[in-house]
């Protein structure tokens, strides 16, 4: 198996082949972190790994006195996520690559990236600016029947979206054009469902393409009985937006 060794930047979320993602990058190890990626030559890949954070949510404070006000907050690379950084990430993660970074006026950063190949975290080291991990690329394998799975998946969540879609008293948009390869249907549903981050890191780490695939059925029968039996969904915009707090 290939390893890699790359920047870590852990979230509260999870990030899958493919799929786009924004950042808003505060924090100054990741300010950093974006500084060093700046100086890769332009035709050469800018990447870094995307890691979930386990509980998730940060744990370090996100502003002085936060939230115990007679504390400071932590400083330093691992700060927040114990002794052992580690063990407060999930095993697996993704592989990103930030097309688009840009320095605002006040040193913070807009960074889109987009996802590339999955990994599995061995080592994380603390000693830098920012943290790094060694990592081991893993390859997608397809799996048992994965073609006439992702049929039925996107079957599945099409009545998925026309339900979530009334439950938020919405007009569905015509229909766009999905994907049928099978491993790229598994992340992109992946990725459009209201699911929680264990629910997404279970999805990402799947053993191969039908696997998730087949998980994915269940969730969307599941999910849209479920919504089917609401009158609305008020929030269900909070449970979707990925948040930063880097």
């Amino acid at each position: 198996m290939t390893t890699v060794r790359l920047p870590l930047f852990p979230l509260n979320t999870v990030l899958f082949p493919g799929l786009v993602l924004p950042l808003n990058v505060f924090e100054e190890r990741y300010r950093a972190l974006m500084r060093d990626l700046l100086k890769t030559p332009e035709e050469a890949p800018r990447r870094f790994a995307v890691v979930a954070i386990r509980d998730g949510h940060e744990v370090a404070p996100s502003a002085p006195g936060m939230p115990d006000p007679t504390a400071l907050p932590e400083r330093g690379p691992a700060a927040g996520f114990g002794p052992d950084p580690a063990r407060a990430f999930h095993g697996v993660g993704c592989v990103a690559d930030a097309a688009t970074i840009r320095e605002r006026a006040d040193g913070t950063f807009e960074v889109l990236v987009t996802g590339t190949t999955r990994v599995r975290l061995l080592s994380v080291d603390a000693s830098g600016a920012y943290l790094t991990g060694e990592l081991q690329e893993l390859p997608e394998e397809p799996g048992d029947e994965p073609g006439e799975l992702a049929e039925r998946v996107l079957r599945a969540f099409r009545r998925y979206q026309k339900r979530l879609a009334g439950a938020r008293e919405r007009s569905l948009a015509a229909e766009a054009e999905l994907p049928d390869e099978p491993s790229v249907v598994s992340y992109l549903v992946a990725a459009a469902m209201m699911l929680d981050t264990p629910t997404r890191q279970r999805l990402l780490q799947a053993p191969d393409t039908a696997s998730r695939l087949r998980d994915e059925l269940k969730l969307l029968r599941s999910e849209t009985a479920i919504i089917r039996t609401l009158p609305s969904l008020p929030a269900s915009d909070l449970t979707r937006g990925p948040t930063s707090l880097n």
